[in-house]
């Protein structure tokens, strides 16, 4: 097994492949009390940021009152699971960035993200995503694994 704890400025290039490349991660967050929520994000990596859009997808309840723009509102401390699964199990590996979130709902921030976005996916393209809120998350740390090479 190989683990490492790092800045994000140290992330080793295949993390950093994985996290620019992935097309979906699972982004944890939770209430002040600690209550923890995690679901399946589409994102884009750029600048050592991490942007996703409360897109069009249904929903049961309006963008604001989704759980994940909750949590982050009242406990901005995130983690985000970046992962690869492979049957040869030598090929797994995942990453795991903590940090912090906040919600972008207007600015050139927020059309950049959404410009970023909808290079990566193309169902972003026709969204009305300009009136809908952008989850901002900035790593502090990265844990990155996989398998050590020659090893089970």
């Amino acid at each position: 097994m190989h683990r490492k704890t790092r800045k994000l400025t140290t992330m080793s290039p295949w993390a950093r492949h994985l996290v620019t490349e992935a097309r979906i991660a699972h982004l944890a967050t939770s209430t002040r009390n600690g209550k923890p929520t995690v679901v399946p994000i589409c994102f884009v990596y750029s600048r050592s940021l991490i942007y996703s859009a409360i897109d069009e997808k249904p929903k049961r309840t309006t963008p604001n009152k989704l759980r994940r723009i909750r949590n982050i509102l009242e406990n901005p401390h995130v983690s985000l699971v970046v992962d690869e699964y492979k049957e040869d199990w030598q090929r797994l590996r995942y990453v795991i960035l903590l940090g912090t979130a906040s919600i972008l709902t207007r600015g050139k921030e927020h059309g950049a993200a959404i410009s970023l976005l909808r290079k990566k996916y193309r169902q972003y393209k026709t969204m009305r995503l300009k009136e809908r809120p952008i989850i901002r998350i900035k790593p502090l740390r990265a844990i990155a694994w996989k398998p050590l090479r020659g090893r089970n």
